[in-house]
């Protein structure tokens, strides 16, 4: 499971010209799924996306109560190492990934989040404006 952790003023995500969540002061987090995770790693990824000290004052979201607006991105798996189109061969299938990005969400609520999520296997537009800017890729 890979994660990209953005620290962000806003962020937002809009699917066929409707807003589906959006945040401010928060965390933007998109979220990989390959074939071999398993709700071990969604946990593992949930704990530590709460608990990074990337905002204002070496600060947690847990600390803050920051909100998290958290994406499905099989893009994430993209293997560019030959020829110029990408592969998606490491990305799981949707019937495995959404499980695993929903227990993600689940995680990070149980934790106490705010969690915003934009729509699993929709085409989504996403908005963000990078505070810091921080930008942490997170792999398990």
């Amino acid at each position: 499971m890979k994660a990209v952790v953005q620290t962000v003023s806003r962020a937002s995500v809009t699917v066929d010209d409707t807003i589906v969540g959006s945040i401010t002061d928060g965390l933007l987090v998109l979220v990989g799924v390959t074939h071999t995770d398993t709700e071990k790693e969604a946990e593992w990824i949930a704990r530590k996306i709460w608990s990074l000290r990337v905002l204002e004052d070496e600060k947690s979201a847990s600390d803050l109560g920051a909100p998290v607006l958290c994406v499905s991105q099989f893009t994430l798996y993209a293997d560019c190492r030959k020829g110029r189109r990408p592969t998606w061969n490491d990305a799981a299938p949707g019937d495995v990934a959404e499980p695993l990005v929903d227990k993600v969400v689940e995680y990070l609520r149980g934790f106490g989040a705010q969690v915003e999520t934009g729509k699993f296997g929709a085409f989504m537009n996403v908005e963000s404006v990078n505070a810091g800017p921080h930008t942490i890729l997170l792999e398990k």
